[in-house]
């Protein structure tokens, strides 16, 4: 292993703008905004944290282009420019050590949970099956026209801001996906049927998104290979939307999988090739490859300095993405990018209450605890501590509902 690693060369995108490394801290929910989605001081904190631990790109978590329609509490939503000089601090504070910034930008159409949104929309009134969620009303054509110009509108206040770009969050079931999925878009206009229909509101935001903000201001996805559902989102369509995609000028594609349905990132029912290699995508991404010319980021599964460097090296990714590792450990990049063989501590996590476990609880929340504690100036949490982090998880969940509801009363 060479002490300094591969992963330490800059990456030169389509809008002119340039990578210093190959490493991405990817979205995750922070869950840190006020209860009616407002920007606080604490995200400053956090994304300084985070440039300090060297990474070339910060994708931040969901910023909902509806305050309306929320995925989760105290999400952040964009509508305006009310907000504008707490987020030029948060952008300042996560560009301070040369690391790009790029906000996620996400409408979750019927994935909005009940206790945040008692009237949800999606391209099909199809329900999900779940009862946490509100059977959803089809939207209009009106309103996917306003949704469009929703995504604009917050991507030019981001622009504006200082963020240096923005990634479509089109995978794990939001309302990009749902109106790629064949199972969820049951539309028989313009915004449904075929794959060239079904690709069109992704398509529509994209360019609208662009003629707005020119060809400076950088545009990714994050796109589901399949959602792995029956009848669903194909790995076929997902190279076909790429494509398209890729033609229009996107300036980079990062790839998933599942959805709330199916979680499949978060199973752990890995192949034996998949668990050689950690990253869950890998494979896809190589086809995808053969297909498109814009930069690809793989995210999900990496652990170790020597997958990460492989992945890169062979040509299996251009980026590599990290999330929850990013949680526990701010100064990874750092880590990895001195040739130390890094290796990272997170795995899964397993409560021994099967309700809880099979929810997927504590791998989602307690990583959005140690967030939450970068955001106060603390350090993160390492370790999960037995029944004590499930209590403290469940209160905090809980806590974040009641915020949300005091605003809502």
């Amino acid at each position: 292993m060479s002490n300094q690693s591969t992963l330490s060369t800059p990456l030169k995108l389509r809008s002119g703008l340039t990578l210093k490394n190959r490493l991405c801290k990817s979205a995750m929910n922070e869950a840190i905004a006020t209860g009616e989605g407002r920007v606080v001081r604490q995200f400053e904190v956090l994304y300084r944290t985070w440039a300090e631990g060297g990474a070339g790109l910060l994708v931040t978590g969901n910023v909902m282009v509806d305050k309306r329609h929320a995925n989760e509490p105290l999400a952040v939503a964009v509508e305006d420019e009310k907000d504008a000089l707490l987020l030029q601090l948060w952008a300042n504070a996560a560009k301070s050590k040369g690391a790009q910034i790029w906000a996620q930008l996400s409408h979750p159409g019927k994935q909005s949970p009940k206790f945040l949104n008692s009237a949800p929309v999606a391209p099909s009134a199809i329900p999900l099956a779940s009862d946490m969620f509100v059977p959803p009303r089809e939207l209009t054509e009106t309103e996917i026209e306003d949704i469009i110009q929703r995504f604009t509108t917050t991507a030019s206040v981001l622009k504006t801001a200082g963020f240096d770009g923005v990634q479509l969050h089109g995978a794990h079931g939001y309302l990009i996906s749902q109106f790629l999925s064949p199972n969820h878009n049951k539309r028989t206009d313009k915004w449904g049927g075929s794959l060239e229909n079904r690709m069109r509101f992704v398509t529509e935001v994209y360019k609208s998104i662009r003629a707005k903000v020119g060809k400076k201001f950088a545009i990714g996805i994050k796109l589901n290979s399949s959602d792995f559902q029956k009848g669903g989102f194909t790995n076929e369509e997902s190279i076909e939307v790429c494509k398209t995609l890729d033609k229009l000028g996107i300036d980079m594609i990062e790839i998933s999988g599942g959805s709330w349905e199916n979680p499949v990132n978060r199973k752990g029912n890995l192949k034996e090739s998949t668990k050689q290699r950690e990253a869950y995508f890998l494979e896809f991404s190589e086809q995808l490859k053969k297909n498109v010319s814009a930069p690809i980021m793989v995210t999900g599964g990496f652990r170790s300095q020597r997958a990460m460097e492989e992945a890169v090296e062979s040509g299996a990714t251009d980026i590599v993405g990290l999330a929850r590792p990013f949680a526990i450990d701010p100064d990874l990049a750092n880590k990895i990018l001195k040739g130390q063989g890094y290796l990272s501590t997170v795995k899964p996590i397993s409560t021994g209450i099967k309700k809880i476990d099979d929810m997927a609880i504590m791998e989602i929340s307690w990583y959005t605890d140690q967030i939450r504690r970068m955001s106060e100036g603390k350090d993160p949490k390492t370790k999960v501590r037995g029944l004590i982090s499930v209590a403290d998880v469940l209160f905090n969940f809980w806590r974040r509902g009641q915020q949300v509801k005091r605003v809502r009363a």
